[in-house]
């Protein structure tokens, strides 16, 4: 068994490792070369089985009963932290059971309450409706006069607004739910954490998620009972009023499902976004190819989303002894699905670290892959498509008006500012 020298893998598990511009891609291209899948035993943490190579991510995600999401914690976590969940929910693995978190048989049914509504034919209905918001935001950026921090202005409220108005969530509380967002997936950065936290602590990440949940909990507990009254014509009535087996859903897993729309469902295309924004700044060429062709922007997108992986790594637990790329896994074995690593993959992208318009098809798995692909996947699509479509003519130029700067986080992360000047068409 060969096992990675702890002083190269452990800035996989460190928040502050990914907001530094190429710390961790060096690190990964290293694992790919030398420890393609192997062992880490890193002090704090149990010992997992990094997974770094494209072909590896894909079969084990694939593979949904041979690999499970929920027979321990879903994402990266401390021996302590872990601790701290089962004390909190007396017993269980994860405080959130949200479709990440769930197994077979319970994660099909679930997930089928909203495949639906966020399947492609669902979802290319909504496309005039945010034409029409990218167009109001793009609107509110130039007034802005020149300079603006695009991440703020825009990257994050706009694809915020959109899913929690299908949620059904009101605007005055668009920021509350923002800021659990940040808490949640930011822990550990010092400007968006949670004031109280302290990041030296890894306990402190266990106590922050119960908080975040427990004001999920406290939020949305009251959604579902005005919808169950009252049902409308939004997400929030689909989930209130879904049964599994002629029962409603389990209420920790309810709330869980209004957590991830209202974090994952926005986040994720944020950070996508701010960093399309960033490689049109540090690259004019880009804007000057998607001018001349706006036919072009569909494949800047899946770029720009291979580019940002915003989230960075999920945990499967091996439910049977088995063989991955040769290596034997026994049961019970933790793999850490490296998700940036597989995107600049070099067997499956040429030139991975160049961000290119030419790569087509794109293989990239920054949504995942299998029976957990991301059910927003055609929504975050749509929402950067109609952006882009919109705000690319009318920009003559941009560059960055200083020093972007990246989220400390080991799960979900990107950019949270980006500077720019633009020169507006």
């Amino acid at each position: 068994m060969t096992v990675i020298p702890v002083e190269l893998v452990a800035p996989l598990f460190v928040p502050s490792s990914f907001a530094t511009r190429g710390l961790v891609d060096e690190l990964l291209r290293e694992l790919r070369a030398r420890y393609p899948l192997a062992r880490a035993e890193v002090p704090g943490f149990d010992p997992y089985w990094i997974v770094t190579r494209h072909a590896d991510v894909v079969e084990i995600s694939r593979q949904n009963e041979l690999f499970h999401n929920a027979d321990r914690a879903a994402t990266l976590i401390t021996r302590d932290g872990e601790a701290l969940v089962r004390e909190f929910t007396g017993g269980s693995w994860n405080l959130f059971r949200a479709l990440v978190q769930l197994d077979n048989p319970e994660h099909g049914p679930y997930r089928q309450v909203t495949v639906k509504a966020f399947s492609p034919q669902n979802i290319a209905k909504l496309r005039e409706h945010i034409g029409v918001v990218a167009a109001e935001r793009i609107a509110g950026l130039q007034q802005l006069g020149p300079e603006f921090d695009w991440a703020h202005e825009l990257a994050m409220p706009y694809p915020l607004g959109i899913v929690l108005d299908l949620v059904g969530v009101p605007r005055a509380d668009h920021a509350k739910m923002l800021r659990l967002t940040q808490w949640l997936f930011c822990w550990a950065d010092p400007d968006l954490k949670r004031p109280e936290t302290n990041p030296a602590d890894p306990t402190h990440q266990t106590r922050t998620w119960k908080i975040v949940f427990d004001e999920f909990n406290e939020y949305y507990s009251a959604v579902m009972a005005d919808r169950r009254a009252s049902p409308r014509d939004d997400i929030a009535s689909l989930i209130a009023n879904a049964e599994v087996d002629g029962a409603p859903l389990e209420h920790v897993a309810a709330i869980s499902y209004y957590a991830i729309l209202s974090t994952a469902g926005h986040d994720s295309t944020a950070h996508s976004t701010a960093w399309a924004m960033w490689m049109l700044a540090e690259q004019p060429a880009l804007l000057k190819a998607l001018k001349a062709d706006l036919s072009l922007i569909p494949a800047f997108v899946d770029e720009a989303i291979r580019w940002a992986t915003p989230v960075k790594q999920f945990v499967r637990h091996a439910t049977a002894d088995c063989t991955v790329a040769g290596q034997a896994i026994a049961k019970g074995d933790r793999l850490y699905l490296s998700y940036p690593s597989a995107n600049r993959d070099e067997t499956v992208f040429p030139s991975p670290f160049e961000f290119r318009l030419d790569r087509q098809p794109s293989r990239q798995i920054s949504f995942g892959h299998g029976g957990h692909v991301c059910l927003g996947q055609h929504l975050a699509r749509l929402e950067m498509r109609e952006l882009w479509e919109r705000i690319v003519p009318r920009l003559a130029a941009v560059e960055l008006a200083g020093e972007p700067r990246l989220v400390h986080s080991e799960f979900v992360s990107g950019p949270k500012s980006v500077p720019v000047r633009v020169r507006w068409a």
